[in-house]
């Protein structure tokens, strides 16, 4: 190998060892631990597929499952029509647009088990900010439904700029002459974005779909410090369960079944959806 061959491995050698070291060792040892009944203070038993059993045969991880998948459902579709809407709006000419954009990104950059807490006082039912301002008592937090609905609303409160600085770069990327042509079949707003915005965006549509599915279905911070995943079960979600599942009662075999099936799930999604990439493409 040439010396210029050898400089280059070596640039790229931190970026391989950092993807060995945090990504596939902690996947390789996760699906090893999988298959064994691992506890502490005891010997480590093979039981092959026990865990997954289990998994199938456990009501709570059910449960967990469902309240994922509410969450993830609800959630990012929020945030997909609030990003789109946000980014059409914006992309018209109006007063301090350039400080309302930087507003509105804003809650992007904040750390999610802060924003957590900061919503626990928010949505505090004697005197929080929700029910003082609208003069309701909602029990945001402390009955099931709403405690679900309160999650959603601090995720898409947090995730749906991420949206719209994408959908905002992608309508920027649209050409004009696209406009024009199809303005002299119509001058309704509404069938240049259906025939014409819509098309042009699938494919960013998509991608952001792929990038927050897999991102929500990770979630853990934000209901672990706004409800700990209560009342009850209420808003644990998968990772909640997997996390009290190895941390607390310390079994981490199954923990890293249920963990494994996030994986898997989530694999199943972005598999589905870079086909459909494919497909626009093509």
């Amino acid at each position: 190998m040439h010396r210029e061959g050898r400089i280059k491995l070596l640039f790229i050698l931190p970026a391989v060892a950092w993807v060995l070291c945090f990504t596939v060792f902690p996947l390789v040892y996760g699906v090893r631990l999988s298959l064994y009944n691992v506890k502490v203070g005891a010997a480590d038993e093979f039981v092959g597929l026990a865990n997954y059993r289990h998994f199938l045969e456990d009501a709570r991880a059910w449960a967990s499952l469902a309240v994922t998948l509410v969450f993830v459902g609800c959630g990012v579709a929020a945030q997909l029509v609030l990003g789109l809407a946000l980014a059409v709006l914006f992309t018209r000419a109006m007063p301090l647009r350039g400080v309302m954009r930087t507003l509105l990104t804003a809650p992007l950059f904040a750390t999610p088990i802060a924003v957590g807490f900061l919503f626990v006082t928010v949505f505090y039912e004697e005197g929080g900010l929700v029910n003082g301002l609208l003069g309701l008592k909602v029990p945001w937090l402390s009955h099931p439904t709403w405690a679900v609905v309160s999650v959603i609303i601090v995720d898409v409160w947090q995730w749906t700029p991420f949206c719209f600085l994408i959908f905002l770069a992608a309508l920027g990327g649209i050409p004009e002459d696209c406009y024009e042509a199809a303005r002299l079949e119509t001058k309704s707003g509404w069938a240049l974005f259906r025939h014409v915005t819509l098309p042009m965006l699938q494919p960013t549509v998509v991608l952001v779909l792929l990038l927050r599915i897999t991102e929500a279905f990770k979630v853990f911070d934000i209901p672990f410090t706004l409800t700990t995943g209560g009342p009850g079960t209420a808003t644990q979600v998968l990772t909640m369960y997997a996390y009290r599942t190895g941390m607390r009662f310390f079994n981490f075999g199954y923990a890293s079944a249920i963990s494994v099936v996030v994986f898997l799930m989530v694999t199943g999604i972005i598999l589905v959806l870079f086909r459909r990439i494919r497909q626009v493409y093509q």
